[in-house]
């Protein structure tokens, strides 16, 4: 049990990191406010990263993800990444990637892995390179070393010193990490949104190298990219048959804020574009939606909601909800419950989606 530092309630679920309740977060946010600023400044100052989104007056202006940073000259963005160096903005161009790659073979540990050529039958022959998963080829995975959001439970976080540090590896050099089993390129985090420069024109290299078979271009991001940006990894995905997998993390912006320390408004805008382009290419599928079940937070309302606004776009676009795991400043949440995953799954069906699938179900625990 733990108790709201705001409404004094003994609760079963609340994270010491906020110190307020889910309840504190939706009905009272302008009280939470302090609690919420708290959490996230402690977040990032033990990695040196920006607390805010830089407004300087006099700064230079990145427009890359919806944070838009002033940046002051030497100073960084909210990303770490991306600074202001005699007047212009540097990092995470063609030429000085801030990432780490690997081969996974596939089928592999993907949010979209029952819907995508690689652990399934769709997109054969035209996408696929069996009718089926894809054993005994690779998914080139390039985890960029920088974010956009602030989440509070990140999975990922040790990336978090690396973000500030210069990028080696051009995109030239990743384009040549292909191998002729590799059938998927897969950009993640961090995010890959800081580094769209560099992730862009990797992929058009890529694509130019194997002309002859199947290279999908593949995503997993928070979505807060400018929208120019977006149009063109779109493109991207839907010529090569790969997936854009967004991470809706919350539909209450005020939950939002709380949990990932900005706001959803450019992730909503941009998966409600990105649906309009579902139809031309169906199979497989150009979207997926994911939402990280963290207990006490993201309950069966929460996902109601976010399934209903995506059923309000296309029933049939999949939606993964998956098992949290405790970690970073919420190390002290437990794992997904049964019932809990259970009662989301219920609520993304009722709302109307034809594709709702439990991932990571090896997290869950028993409650009944």
């Amino acid at each position: 049990m733990a108790t709201c530092d705001l409404c004094k309630r003994r609760l079963k679920v609340t994270s010491r990191s906020l110190g307020v309740c889910r309840s504190c977060i939706i009905n009272n946010f302008a009280q939470t406010q302090p609690y919420l600023d708290r959490a996230h400044e402690s977040s990032r100052r033990e990695f040196g990263l920006p607390v805010s989104p830089p407004r300087d007056s006099s700064g230079r202006l990145c427009h890359f993800c919806l944070n838009e940073c002033r940046i002051a000259p030497q100073g960084r963005g909210y990303c770490g990444l991306r600074r202001n160096l005699a007047g212009k903005i540097t990092g995470g161009g063609p030429q000085d990637g801030n990432l780490s790659w690997y081969h996974d073979p596939l089928p592999t540990n993907c949010v979209a892995d029952w819907v995508c050529p690689a652990g399934s039958e769709a997109g054969f022959p035209a996408f696929s390179y069996t009718p089926g998963p894809e054993y005994g080829y690779n998914n080139l995975a390039v985890f960029y070393q920088a974010c956009t959001f602030d989440c509070l439970f990140c999975q990922n976080w040790h990336f978090r010193p690396l973000a500030l540090k210069k990028g080696e590896v051009s995109s030239s050099c990743l384009a040549a990490q292909l191998d002729s089993r590799t059938a998927c390129i897969c950009y993640f985090g961090g995010d890959p949104t800081p580094q769209l420069s560099h992730a862009l024109v990797a992929a058009r290299l890529a694509r130019q190298h194997s002309q002859e078979r199947v290279l999908r271009i593949c995503w997993e991001t928070n979505g807060a990219m400018n929208q120019k940006m977006l149009r063109e990894m779109a493109r991207l995905s839907t010529e090569s048959g790969g997936c854009i997998k967004f991470d809706l993390k919350a539909f209450s912006q005020e939950l939002h804020l709380a949990l990932c320390g900005v706001s959803n408004r450019r992730t909503l805008e941009n998966f409600r574009f990105l649906a309009t382009l579902v139809e031309e290419r169906p199979d497989p599928p150009l979207l997926v939606a994911s939402t990280l079940l963290v207990p006490g937070y993201v309950d069966e309302g929460e996902v109601g909601a976010i399934a209903r606004f995506i059923a309000s776009l296309n029933v049939n676009i999949p939606y993964a909800l998956l098992a949290f795991y405790p970690h970073f400043c919420m190390s002290d949440l437990p794992t997904t419950s049964k019932s809990h995953a259970l009662a989301c799954q219920r609520a993304a069906l009722a709302a109307g989606l034809k594709n709702v699938r439990l991932g990571n179900l090896h997290l869950l625990r028993n409650d009944y």
